[in-house]
């Protein structure tokens, strides 16, 4: 596991060098690359055969999307990065908020089976306590190409009612080529768009001698993807009308204004914009596959694609504190930053977020969540279109939503 191709990996570091001798503006991918080299933070890329697709991961952050770009390294950066806080240099011993395109943590956060919280303690944040596997250890890269790059980590992980798991990750990262994008998507082609795809394969083995079960407590992977907020985002994201129930959970840090989150014709439109703490999730019986973020002023189309299982399954809850069902959670989640009761912000940052059913386990299965993320910028008929074509809705009815 721990053979790694070194000839490729040095090629991806010089490549991530490769910008030292110039200067980037801040909004830039180069500005991103040049960033973590000036801190000493080693970094790998993927990058198309024309150099202007780019995804740029950090190994010792969890083989974790920092950001990417479809404009080479003077185009836009679409990650979230915690610029501030990484020069400082410390290590939290709770939490670090580096930030970062694309990250891979576990569910449970809250309730009985919970692996944030130790057992008995009060789950409020001066409790919460991110696990190290997920926060501060470095992951093994086990291989590397211009497309493709491997990550892998064993650890054990105990949650608050006790239950020891020992689990093995395995993480891939893959830049898409057009075509895969295009048949990932369903945009039909990629041409006259500026456009930059990958997914991430993220895979969990029981490498322990007992089954995980519910009475125990069950885990699930949990991918946030992490972007820049502004006053002309949108979240939108489609449900499904002919189930029944709860369409949207809005009461994660208080009820949601209704100012903020509308929904209607079968979809949930979410204000982004970094000025209230805000966070929104969807049922399994709800989800569909593909949710996104649309930037008017920008003209930046956001598209995340997660697998589901065909029919709905038990979903771990990541609610804290008391639980009435503790696998009644979301598939999708999004969540906008704001102050804190304290007046403290983190970012400000958005999320969207998808996570894998509840992963019940014999000893030697695996079971892997794949989740896509799209970039597109095109003038705004194309991406109109491709609105149109993937949601059913006109793109002016995302850009207006929150405007009056």
């Amino acid at each position: 596991m721990k053979c790694i191709k070194f000839a490729a990996i040095m090629l991806a570091l010089s490549l991530a060098a490769c910008c030292s001798k110039e200067n980037y503006k801040m909004g830039s991918y180069g500005y991103d690359v040049k960033f973590f080299e000036n801190n000493n933070i080693k970094s790998v890329e993927l990058t198309s055969e024309d150099g202007n697709q780019r995804v740029l991961i950090v190994p010792a952050y969890q083989g974790r999307v920092m950001t990417s770009t479809s404009e080479g390294l003077k185009g836009t950066t679409f990650g979230w990065i915690n610029y501030k806080y990484i020069s400082a240099g410390e290590v939290n011993p709770q939490f670090n908020p580096v930030g970062g395109e694309e990250r891979f943590w576990f569910g449970p956060e809250g309730g009985p089976y919970s692996l944030y919280f130790a057992p008995g303690v009060e789950q409020v944040y001066a409790n919460w306590q991110v696990p190290p596997v997920i926060d501060t250890e470095s992951w093994d890269m086990i291989s590397l190409n211009e497309s493709r790059a491997v990550f892998a980590k064993q650890t054990k992980l105990t949650n608050t009612a006790g239950t020891v798991m020992d689990v093995a990750i395995e993480r891939t990262v893959r830049l898409l080529q057009p075509a895969q994008a295009a048949d990932v998507f369903g945009i039909g082609t990629t041409d006259g768009l500026s456009m930059v795809a990958y997914a991430t394969d993220n895979k969990v083995t029981n490498i322990g001698a007992e089954a995980w079960t519910k009475e125990k407590g069950l885990i699930s992977v949990w991918l946030l993807c992490m972007f820049n907020p502004t006053p002309t985002t949108t979240v939108f994201i489609p449900y499904r009308q002919n189930a029944e129930g709860m369409i949207v959970k809005d009461d994660y840090f208080g009820k949601v204004p209704a100012d903020r989150l509308i929904v209607e014709n079968g979809m949930i439109y979410f204000k982004i914009d970094g000025e209230m703490r805000t966070k929104i999730g969807v049922p399994p019986h709800r989800a569909m596959p593909m949710s996104g973020s649309y930037d008017s002023k920008e003209g930046v189309l956001t598209l995340v694609h997660a697998t589901l299982p065909p029919t709905p399954e038990e979903y771990v809850n990541s609610q804290w504190g008391h639980q009435d069902d503790p696998y009644e959670g979301d598939a999708i989640n999004s969540y906008n930053d704001g102050p804190t009761d304290d007046g403290t912000i983190m970012g400000p940052f958005y999320e969207i977020e998808t996570s894998s059913p509840a992963l019940a386990l014999t000893p030697g299965a695996s079971a892997t969540h794949t989740q896509c993320v799209a970039h597109i910028k095109a003038d705004r008929e194309k991406i109109a279109q491709i609105v149109k074509s993937l949601f059913g809705i006109e793109l002016e009815e995302i850009a207006n939503k929150f405007t009056n």
